[in-house]
Protein backbone atom coordinates (compact mmCIF):
# COMPACT_ATOMS: atom_id res chain seq x y z
CA UNK A 1 0.00 0.00 0.00
CA UNK A 2 1.26 3.38 -1.15
CA UNK A 3 0.41 4.73 2.53
CA UNK A 4 -2.31 3.53 5.52
CA UNK A 5 -5.65 3.75 4.94
CA UNK A 6 -6.45 6.75 7.51
CA UNK A 7 -3.98 8.73 5.23
CA UNK A 8 -5.33 7.99 2.02
CA UNK A 9 -8.84 8.91 3.16
CA UNK A 10 -8.72 12.03 5.83
CA UNK A 11 -12.17 11.98 6.95
CA UNK A 12 -12.07 14.88 9.50
CA UNK A 13 -11.13 17.32 6.79
CA UNK A 14 -13.13 15.43 3.74
CA UNK A 15 -9.91 14.75 1.53
CA UNK A 16 -9.43 11.59 -0.64
CA UNK A 17 -6.10 10.63 -1.96
CA UNK A 18 -5.56 10.15 -5.42
CA UNK A 19 -3.24 6.88 -4.81
CA UNK A 20 -6.58 5.77 -4.39
CA UNK A 21 -8.26 5.39 -7.97
CA UNK A 22 -4.59 4.61 -9.67
CA UNK A 23 -2.52 2.71 -7.47
CA UNK A 24 -2.14 -0.85 -8.58
CA UNK A 25 -1.30 -2.57 -4.92
CA UNK A 26 -4.51 -0.70 -3.39
CA UNK A 27 -6.75 -2.06 -6.42
CA UNK A 28 -5.40 -5.96 -5.77
CA UNK A 29 -6.21 -4.71 -1.92
CA UNK A 30 -9.66 -4.11 -2.94
CA UNK A 31 -10.71 -6.71 -4.69
CA UNK A 32 -9.73 -8.93 -1.27
CA UNK A 33 -11.09 -6.67 1.38
CA UNK A 34 -14.26 -5.09 -0.41
CA UNK A 35 -15.28 -7.22 -3.78
CA UNK A 36 -14.69 -10.97 -1.61
CA UNK A 37 -17.12 -9.38 1.33
CA UNK A 38 -19.50 -6.96 -0.16
CA UNK A 39 -23.26 -8.13 -1.33
CA UNK A 40 -22.85 -7.96 -5.22
CA UNK A 41 -25.62 -7.32 -7.88
CA UNK A 42 -25.47 -10.34 -10.11
CA UNK A 43 -28.03 -10.35 -12.14
CA UNK A 44 -31.51 -9.44 -12.92
CA UNK A 45 -34.28 -12.63 -12.96
CA UNK A 46 -35.19 -12.14 -16.67
CA UNK A 47 -32.21 -13.35 -17.86
CA UNK A 48 -32.47 -16.64 -15.80
CA UNK A 49 -36.34 -16.90 -16.59
CA UNK A 50 -37.11 -20.44 -17.06
CA UNK A 51 -35.81 -23.64 -15.46
CA UNK A 52 -32.22 -24.02 -16.67
CA UNK A 53 -31.01 -20.61 -17.87
CA UNK A 54 -28.08 -19.27 -17.15
CA UNK A 55 -25.95 -15.82 -17.30
CA UNK A 56 -22.83 -15.02 -16.98
CA UNK A 57 -21.59 -11.89 -14.56
CA UNK A 58 -19.21 -10.74 -12.65
CA UNK A 59 -17.80 -10.11 -9.14
CA UNK A 60 -15.18 -8.00 -8.75
CA UNK A 61 -12.57 -9.39 -11.48
CA UNK A 62 -14.07 -13.04 -11.29
CA UNK A 63 -16.50 -14.33 -13.45
CA UNK A 64 -19.42 -16.01 -12.51
CA UNK A 65 -22.25 -18.24 -13.61
CA UNK A 66 -25.64 -17.34 -12.50
CA UNK A 67 -28.45 -20.55 -12.98
CA UNK A 68 -31.37 -21.52 -12.13
CA UNK A 69 -31.51 -24.86 -11.69
CA UNK A 70 -34.47 -27.60 -12.74
CA UNK A 71 -36.20 -26.97 -9.08
CA UNK A 72 -36.10 -23.03 -9.73
CA UNK A 73 -33.29 -22.05 -7.13
CA UNK A 74 -30.68 -19.59 -7.91
CA UNK A 75 -26.83 -20.23 -7.79
CA UNK A 76 -23.61 -18.04 -8.32
CA UNK A 77 -21.13 -20.33 -9.80
CA UNK A 78 -16.94 -19.28 -10.36
CA UNK A 79 -16.79 -20.06 -14.05
CA UNK A 80 -13.60 -21.49 -14.30
CA UNK A 81 -13.35 -25.52 -14.37
CA UNK A 82 -11.43 -26.99 -11.19
CA UNK A 83 -9.20 -29.25 -13.49
CA UNK A 84 -6.82 -26.79 -15.46
CA UNK A 85 -8.93 -23.38 -14.93
CA UNK A 86 -10.24 -22.93 -18.18
CA UNK A 87 -13.45 -20.62 -18.64
CA UNK A 88 -16.34 -22.82 -18.58
CA UNK A 89 -19.04 -20.95 -19.68
CA UNK A 90 -17.69 -18.70 -22.88
CA UNK A 91 -21.37 -17.96 -23.86
CA UNK A 92 -23.16 -14.69 -21.98
CA UNK A 93 -26.27 -16.91 -21.64
CA UNK A 94 -27.95 -19.71 -22.56
CA UNK A 95 -30.44 -22.70 -21.21
CA UNK A 96 -28.33 -25.89 -20.32
CA UNK A 97 -28.23 -29.02 -17.66
CA UNK A 98 -24.60 -29.64 -17.63
CA UNK A 99 -21.61 -27.52 -18.21
CA UNK A 100 -18.51 -29.51 -19.87
CA UNK A 101 -15.47 -28.07 -20.41
CA UNK A 102 -13.83 -27.52 -23.73
CA UNK A 103 -10.23 -28.34 -22.28
CA UNK A 104 -10.15 -31.77 -20.91
CA UNK A 105 -14.13 -33.01 -20.61
CA UNK A 106 -14.94 -32.46 -17.18
CA UNK A 107 -18.64 -31.84 -16.75
CA UNK A 108 -20.19 -29.87 -14.12
CA UNK A 109 -24.56 -30.23 -12.91
CA UNK A 110 -26.08 -27.11 -12.34
CA UNK A 111 -29.38 -28.90 -11.55
CA UNK A 112 -28.85 -31.21 -8.43
CA UNK A 113 -30.42 -34.04 -10.34
CA UNK A 114 -27.03 -35.49 -11.76
CA UNK A 115 -25.46 -35.42 -8.41
CA UNK A 116 -26.51 -34.08 -4.77
CA UNK A 117 -25.33 -30.01 -5.13
CA UNK A 118 -25.67 -28.05 -7.79
CA UNK A 119 -22.30 -27.05 -9.35
CA UNK A 120 -20.62 -29.89 -8.63
CA UNK A 121 -18.16 -32.28 -11.06
CA UNK A 122 -20.64 -34.85 -13.10
CA UNK A 123 -18.42 -36.27 -15.58
CA UNK A 124 -14.78 -36.96 -16.07
CA UNK A 125 -13.70 -38.69 -19.27
CA UNK A 126 -11.27 -41.81 -18.10
CA UNK A 127 -12.45 -41.73 -14.70
CA UNK A 128 -12.75 -45.38 -14.19
CA UNK A 129 -9.40 -46.42 -16.41
CA UNK A 130 -6.76 -42.89 -16.26
CA UNK A 131 -7.81 -42.00 -13.17
CA UNK A 132 -8.33 -45.79 -11.55
CA UNK A 133 -11.53 -44.46 -10.39
CA UNK A 134 -9.21 -43.06 -7.64
CA UNK A 135 -10.43 -39.20 -8.05
CA UNK A 136 -12.98 -38.11 -5.66
CA UNK A 137 -15.52 -36.05 -7.52
CA UNK A 138 -17.06 -34.49 -4.60
CA UNK A 139 -13.71 -32.79 -4.43
CA UNK A 140 -13.54 -31.16 -6.98
CA UNK A 141 -17.47 -28.75 -8.08
CA UNK A 142 -17.53 -25.85 -8.96
CA UNK A 143 -16.86 -22.85 -6.39
CA UNK A 144 -20.21 -21.79 -5.16
CA UNK A 145 -21.28 -17.94 -3.92
CA UNK A 146 -22.26 -19.18 -0.02
CA UNK A 147 -24.34 -16.04 0.11
CA UNK A 148 -27.05 -15.91 -2.97
CA UNK A 149 -30.56 -13.34 -2.49
CA UNK A 150 -32.98 -12.89 -4.90
CA UNK A 151 -34.61 -9.50 -3.90
CA UNK A 152 -37.62 -7.79 -6.09
CA UNK A 153 -36.44 -9.49 -9.31
CA UNK A 154 -32.63 -8.77 -8.63
CA UNK A 155 -30.15 -11.19 -7.78
CA UNK A 156 -27.49 -10.47 -5.24
CA UNK A 157 -24.35 -12.52 -4.00
CA UNK A 158 -21.60 -12.25 -1.70
CA UNK A 159 -18.22 -14.57 -1.41
CA UNK A 160 -18.13 -14.10 2.25
CA UNK A 161 -20.16 -16.71 4.48
CA UNK A 162 -20.45 -14.75 7.28
CA UNK A 163 -22.26 -11.55 5.75
CA UNK A 164 -24.96 -10.29 7.01
CA UNK A 165 -28.61 -10.97 6.18
CA UNK A 166 -29.33 -8.92 2.62
CA UNK A 167 -32.09 -6.54 4.10
CA UNK A 168 -29.47 -5.89 7.10
CA UNK A 169 -26.77 -4.70 4.39
CA UNK A 170 -29.47 -2.44 3.25
CA UNK A 171 -30.66 -1.13 6.00
CA UNK A 172 -33.41 1.85 5.64
CA UNK A 173 -31.79 2.31 1.83
CA UNK A 174 -33.65 -0.76 1.15
CA UNK A 175 -36.54 2.07 1.33
CA UNK A 176 -35.43 4.25 -1.50
CA UNK A 177 -34.10 0.55 -3.57
CA UNK A 178 -37.77 -0.76 -3.30
CA UNK A 179 -38.64 2.78 -5.25
CA UNK A 180 -36.62 1.73 -8.12
CA UNK A 181 -38.38 -1.97 -7.81
CA UNK A 182 -41.90 -1.59 -7.31
CA UNK A 183 -43.90 -0.63 -10.16
CA UNK A 184 -45.00 3.19 -10.51
CA UNK A 185 -48.00 2.22 -8.34
CA UNK A 186 -46.34 1.21 -5.40
CA UNK A 187 -47.13 -2.79 -6.72
CA UNK A 188 -43.96 -4.87 -4.96
CA UNK A 189 -41.10 -5.98 -7.38
CA UNK A 190 -43.43 -4.92 -10.54
CA UNK A 191 -40.18 -4.90 -13.08
CA UNK A 192 -38.99 -5.73 -16.10
CA UNK A 193 -36.13 -5.28 -18.50
CA UNK A 194 -36.26 -3.56 -21.78
CA UNK A 195 -33.99 -5.80 -23.91
CA UNK A 196 -30.76 -7.22 -22.82
CA UNK A 197 -27.70 -5.12 -21.24
CA UNK A 198 -25.19 -2.84 -22.58
CA UNK A 199 -21.84 -3.29 -21.58
CA UNK A 200 -18.83 -1.42 -22.59
CA UNK A 201 -15.49 -0.44 -20.87
CA UNK A 202 -14.46 3.01 -19.34
CA UNK A 203 -10.98 3.79 -18.89
CA UNK A 204 -11.54 5.09 -15.59
CA UNK A 205 -11.49 3.82 -11.96
CA UNK A 206 -14.61 1.85 -10.97
CA UNK A 207 -14.95 4.04 -7.75
CA UNK A 208 -15.75 7.28 -10.03
CA UNK A 209 -19.28 6.09 -11.24
CA UNK A 210 -20.87 4.97 -7.79
CA UNK A 211 -19.52 8.62 -6.23
CA UNK A 212 -21.26 10.42 -8.65
CA UNK A 213 -24.36 8.43 -8.71
CA UNK A 214 -24.42 8.13 -4.70
CA UNK A 215 -25.16 12.16 -4.76
CA UNK A 216 -23.25 14.60 -6.43
CA UNK A 217 -25.70 17.36 -7.35
CA UNK A 218 -22.72 19.72 -7.73
CA UNK A 219 -21.60 18.01 -11.46
CA UNK A 220 -24.60 19.39 -13.03
CA UNK A 221 -22.92 21.75 -15.08
CA UNK A 222 -21.20 18.81 -16.69
CA UNK A 223 -24.74 18.08 -18.55
CA UNK A 224 -26.00 22.02 -19.69
CA UNK A 225 -25.17 20.29 -23.34
CA UNK A 226 -27.39 18.11 -23.21
CA UNK A 227 -30.32 20.42 -21.08
CA UNK A 228 -29.93 22.98 -24.04
CA UNK A 229 -30.71 19.62 -26.73
CA UNK A 230 -33.17 18.76 -24.73
CA UNK A 231 -34.65 14.63 -24.26
CA UNK A 232 -37.34 16.06 -21.89
CA UNK A 233 -39.96 12.96 -22.45
CA UNK A 234 -42.57 15.58 -22.36
CA UNK A 235 -40.96 17.58 -24.89
CA UNK A 236 -39.98 20.71 -22.83
CA UNK A 237 -36.19 21.61 -21.63
CA UNK A 238 -33.99 19.75 -19.71
CA UNK A 239 -33.49 16.13 -20.07
CA UNK A 240 -35.95 14.80 -17.22
CA UNK A 241 -39.52 15.98 -16.83
CA UNK A 242 -40.20 18.04 -13.30
CA UNK A 243 -38.81 16.32 -10.21
CA UNK A 244 -40.31 17.24 -6.47
CA UNK A 245 -38.81 20.29 -5.07
CA UNK A 246 -38.00 19.00 -2.07
CA UNK A 247 -35.14 16.76 -3.08
CA UNK A 248 -31.86 16.38 -0.98
CA UNK A 249 -29.01 13.84 -0.44
CA UNK A 250 -29.85 11.02 2.39
CA UNK A 251 -26.89 9.08 3.42
CA UNK A 252 -26.15 5.82 5.49
CA UNK A 253 -22.97 6.14 7.39
CA UNK A 254 -22.34 2.78 8.73
CA UNK A 255 -23.73 0.93 5.73
CA UNK A 256 -22.18 3.39 2.39
CA UNK A 257 -24.52 3.35 0.74
CA UNK A 258 -26.80 7.35 -0.41
CA UNK A 259 -28.79 8.61 -2.64
CA UNK A 260 -31.08 11.72 -3.74
CA UNK A 261 -34.43 11.48 -3.43
CA UNK A 262 -37.39 12.73 -0.76
CA UNK A 263 -37.39 12.19 3.23
CA UNK A 264 -39.99 9.92 4.05
CA UNK A 265 -43.48 11.78 3.71
CA UNK A 266 -46.84 10.08 4.48
CA UNK A 267 -49.20 11.48 1.90
CA UNK A 268 -48.38 11.52 -1.96
CA UNK A 269 -47.95 14.72 -3.44
CA UNK A 270 -50.11 16.18 -6.35
CA UNK A 271 -49.29 14.58 -9.40
CA UNK A 272 -47.18 16.05 -11.77
CA UNK A 273 -47.87 14.96 -15.62
CA UNK A 274 -45.01 12.88 -17.32
CA UNK A 275 -44.40 11.32 -20.66
CA UNK A 276 -46.83 14.05 -22.21
CA UNK A 277 -45.82 13.40 -25.80
CA UNK A 278 -47.58 10.64 -26.31
CA UNK A 279 -51.20 10.67 -24.51
CA UNK A 280 -51.55 7.06 -23.96
CA UNK A 281 -48.31 6.76 -21.96
CA UNK A 282 -49.07 9.85 -20.34
CA UNK A 283 -52.58 8.46 -19.13
CA UNK A 284 -50.66 5.32 -17.62
CA UNK A 285 -48.71 7.43 -15.42
CA UNK A 286 -51.54 9.13 -14.35
CA UNK A 287 -53.93 6.10 -13.19
CA UNK A 288 -50.90 4.57 -11.67
CA UNK A 289 -50.16 8.07 -9.63
CA UNK A 290 -54.20 7.54 -8.57
CA UNK A 291 -53.29 3.57 -7.54
CA UNK A 292 -50.09 4.40 -5.72
CA UNK A 293 -51.91 7.26 -3.65
CA UNK A 294 -54.70 4.29 -2.95
CA UNK A 295 -52.28 1.84 -1.66
CA UNK A 296 -50.17 3.73 0.89
CA UNK A 297 -53.03 5.62 2.32
CA UNK A 298 -51.01 7.62 5.42
CA UNK A 299 -48.73 5.15 5.41
CA UNK A 300 -44.75 5.98 5.38
CA UNK A 301 -43.10 6.28 1.89
CA UNK A 302 -39.86 7.71 0.10
CA UNK A 303 -39.15 8.34 -3.43
CA UNK A 304 -35.95 9.19 -5.37
CA UNK A 305 -34.24 9.99 -8.07
CA UNK A 306 -30.53 8.27 -7.85
CA UNK A 307 -28.98 5.99 -5.84
CA UNK A 308 -25.55 3.51 -4.90
CA UNK A 309 -25.91 0.45 -2.81
CA UNK A 310 -21.98 0.05 -1.77
CA UNK A 311 -19.92 -0.68 -3.71
CA UNK A 312 -20.90 -1.02 -6.94
CA UNK A 313 -24.57 -0.92 -7.99
CA UNK A 314 -26.30 2.46 -8.79
CA UNK A 315 -29.97 2.98 -9.70
CA UNK A 316 -32.23 5.69 -10.96
CA UNK A 317 -36.04 5.64 -9.55
CA UNK A 318 -37.55 7.60 -12.10
CA UNK A 319 -36.42 8.54 -15.50
CA UNK A 320 -34.85 6.66 -16.97
CA UNK A 321 -35.48 3.73 -14.42
CA UNK A 322 -32.52 2.07 -14.93
CA UNK A 323 -29.62 -0.36 -12.70
CA UNK A 324 -25.96 0.43 -13.39
CA UNK A 325 -23.04 -1.37 -12.23
CA UNK A 326 -19.30 -0.94 -11.91
CA UNK A 327 -17.19 -3.86 -12.27
CA UNK A 328 -12.85 -3.10 -11.79
CA UNK A 329 -10.67 -4.28 -14.70
CA UNK A 330 -7.89 -2.50 -12.96
CA UNK A 331 -6.69 0.77 -11.85
CA UNK A 332 -7.83 2.90 -14.50
CA UNK A 333 -10.15 1.00 -16.43
CA UNK A 334 -13.68 -0.60 -15.35
CA UNK A 335 -16.54 -2.40 -17.68
CA UNK A 336 -20.30 -0.53 -17.10
CA UNK A 337 -23.37 -2.38 -17.28
CA UNK A 338 -26.82 -0.66 -17.85
CA UNK A 339 -30.36 -2.63 -17.44
CA UNK A 340 -33.23 -0.94 -18.37
CA UNK A 341 -36.35 -1.05 -16.20
CA UNK A 342 -40.30 -0.68 -16.57
CA UNK A 343 -43.16 -1.74 -15.46
CA UNK A 344 -44.07 -5.88 -16.03
CA UNK A 345 -47.48 -5.44 -17.05
CA UNK A 346 -47.29 -1.97 -18.66
CA UNK A 347 -48.96 -1.41 -22.35
CA UNK A 348 -46.45 -1.90 -25.12
CA UNK A 349 -46.64 1.89 -25.65
CA UNK A 350 -45.29 2.43 -22.32
CA UNK A 351 -42.66 0.07 -22.49
CA UNK A 352 -41.83 1.48 -25.79
CA UNK A 353 -41.57 4.75 -25.16
CA UNK A 354 -39.35 4.57 -21.72
CA UNK A 355 -36.84 1.91 -24.18
CA UNK A 356 -36.25 4.78 -26.86
CA UNK A 357 -36.14 7.70 -24.02
CA UNK A 358 -33.84 5.39 -22.39
CA UNK A 359 -31.29 4.96 -24.84
CA UNK A 360 -31.11 8.85 -25.15
CA UNK A 361 -29.96 8.89 -21.75
CA UNK A 362 -27.41 6.27 -20.82
CA UNK A 363 -25.58 3.72 -22.07
CA UNK A 364 -22.15 4.28 -24.27
CA UNK A 365 -24.37 6.21 -26.93
CA UNK A 366 -26.78 8.14 -24.08
CA UNK A 367 -26.16 11.69 -23.85
CA UNK A 368 -25.82 11.93 -20.20
CA UNK A 369 -23.29 9.18 -19.51
CA UNK A 370 -20.97 10.78 -22.30
CA UNK A 371 -20.94 13.33 -20.27
CA UNK A 372 -19.70 11.42 -17.12
CA UNK A 373 -17.66 9.49 -18.74
CA UNK A 374 -15.84 11.90 -19.88
CA UNK A 375 -15.10 13.70 -16.65
CA UNK A 376 -14.20 10.16 -14.69
CA UNK A 377 -11.61 9.31 -17.48
CA UNK A 378 -10.02 12.55 -17.22
CA UNK A 379 -9.86 12.17 -13.95
CA UNK A 380 -8.28 8.92 -13.63
CA UNK A 381 -5.78 9.67 -16.32
CA UNK A 382 -4.44 13.08 -14.63
CA UNK A 383 -3.81 11.29 -11.41
CA UNK A 384 -1.47 9.24 -13.15
CA UNK A 385 1.46 11.61 -13.10
CA UNK A 386 4.07 11.43 -10.32
CA UNK A 387 3.47 14.87 -8.91
CA UNK A 388 -0.72 14.66 -9.58
CA UNK A 389 -0.56 11.30 -7.35
CA UNK A 390 0.77 12.34 -3.97
CA UNK A 391 -1.88 15.43 -4.18
CA UNK A 392 -5.69 14.83 -2.71
CA UNK A 393 -9.05 15.56 -4.04
CA UNK A 394 -11.18 17.68 -1.79
CA UNK A 395 -14.82 16.48 -0.74
CA UNK A 396 -15.26 19.05 2.17
CA UNK A 397 -18.44 20.52 1.15
CA UNK A 398 -21.17 20.16 3.82
CA UNK A 399 -18.52 18.82 6.13
CA UNK A 400 -20.12 19.29 9.74
CA UNK A 401 -23.51 19.98 8.34
CA UNK A 402 -25.14 16.81 8.13
CA UNK A 403 -28.51 16.37 10.18
CA UNK A 404 -29.68 12.68 11.67
CA UNK A 405 -33.27 12.13 9.20
CA UNK A 406 -36.57 10.62 11.43
CA UNK A 407 -37.91 7.52 10.17
CA UNK A 408 -35.07 6.24 8.50
CA UNK A 409 -32.39 3.96 11.21
CA UNK A 410 -29.15 5.61 10.72
CA UNK A 411 -29.46 8.35 7.85
CA UNK A 412 -28.22 11.38 7.57
CA UNK A 413 -29.10 14.49 5.41
CA UNK A 414 -27.06 17.45 4.03
CA UNK A 415 -28.92 19.48 1.80
CA UNK A 416 -29.39 19.28 -2.11
CA UNK A 417 -25.66 20.19 -2.99
CA UNK A 418 -22.91 18.44 -0.37
CA UNK A 419 -20.40 16.05 -0.61
CA UNK A 420 -21.67 14.41 2.49
CA UNK A 421 -22.66 11.10 0.70
CA UNK A 422 -19.26 10.92 -1.25
CA UNK A 423 -17.59 11.17 1.88
CA UNK A 424 -19.77 8.18 3.36
CA UNK A 425 -18.38 5.94 0.37
CA UNK A 426 -14.87 6.82 0.76
CA UNK A 427 -15.42 6.22 4.78
CA UNK A 428 -17.05 2.84 4.34
CA UNK A 429 -14.40 1.64 1.97
CA UNK A 430 -11.50 2.75 4.22
CA UNK A 431 -13.60 0.33 7.11
CA UNK A 432 -13.61 -2.53 4.19
CA UNK A 433 -9.84 -2.09 3.89
CA UNK A 434 -9.13 -1.89 6.92
CA UNK A 435 -11.44 -4.60 8.67
CA UNK A 436 -10.28 -8.17 9.18
CA UNK A 437 -13.45 -9.72 8.89
CA UNK A 438 -17.32 -8.87 8.92
CA UNK A 439 -17.40 -8.83 12.54
CA UNK A 440 -15.91 -5.31 12.67
CA UNK A 441 -17.73 -4.43 9.74
CA UNK A 442 -21.24 -5.65 10.94
CA UNK A 443 -24.14 -3.05 9.59
CA UNK A 444 -25.29 -1.12 12.46
CA UNK A 445 -22.04 -0.90 14.27
CA UNK A 446 -19.77 0.92 12.06
CA UNK A 447 -15.42 0.29 12.57
CA UNK A 448 -13.62 -0.73 15.77
CA UNK A 449 -16.42 -2.97 18.02
CA UNK A 450 -14.33 -5.45 19.37
CA UNK A 451 -14.86 -9.24 18.77
CA UNK A 452 -17.89 -10.63 20.62
CA UNK A 453 -19.37 -7.65 21.24
CA UNK A 454 -21.91 -7.27 18.16
CA UNK A 455 -24.51 -5.51 18.21
CA UNK A 456 -27.80 -6.84 16.95
CA UNK A 457 -29.02 -5.97 13.91
CA UNK A 458 -32.47 -4.29 13.14
CA UNK A 459 -34.07 -7.62 12.06
CA UNK A 460 -32.47 -9.18 15.08
CA UNK A 461 -34.20 -7.08 17.33
CA UNK A 462 -36.81 -7.35 15.96
CA UNK A 463 -37.21 -10.99 16.09
CA UNK A 464 -36.44 -10.77 19.66
CA UNK A 465 -39.30 -8.26 20.26
CA UNK A 466 -41.66 -11.11 18.48
CA UNK A 467 -40.34 -14.18 20.35
CA UNK A 468 -40.18 -11.49 23.67
CA UNK A 469 -44.25 -11.04 22.54
CA UNK A 470 -45.09 -15.04 21.72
Amino acid sequence: MPKPIDELIVQETGLVSREIFVDEEVFKEELSRVFARAWLFVAHEDQIAKNGDYVVSKMGTDTVIVTRDMEGEVHVLLNTCTHRGMRLCRNDMGNARTFSCPYHGWSYSMDGRIVETPGDLAGVPGHATYYHGELDKKDWGLVRAPRVKVYKRTVWASWDPEAPEFEDYLGDMRQYLDYALDGRDGSPGNNEMIGGILKWRVPSNWKFAPENFIGDNYHDISHRSVDLVGINPSGGTGRRDDEPDDVTTLGFPKLGHGVIGEMPYFAEPEFQPQWQTNPEVAEYYRQSHERRVERFGDEPRVSMTVGTIFPNMSFHGRQPRTIAVFHPISPTEMEMWRIFLVDKDAPDAVKDMARHYHLSYSGPGGLTESDDMENWSYATDSSRGEISRSIYFNYEMGLGHAREVPHLEGAVENGVFTEENARIFYRRWAEFMKAASWRELHPGVGPGPKPGRLIPTKSARQAEEKRGES
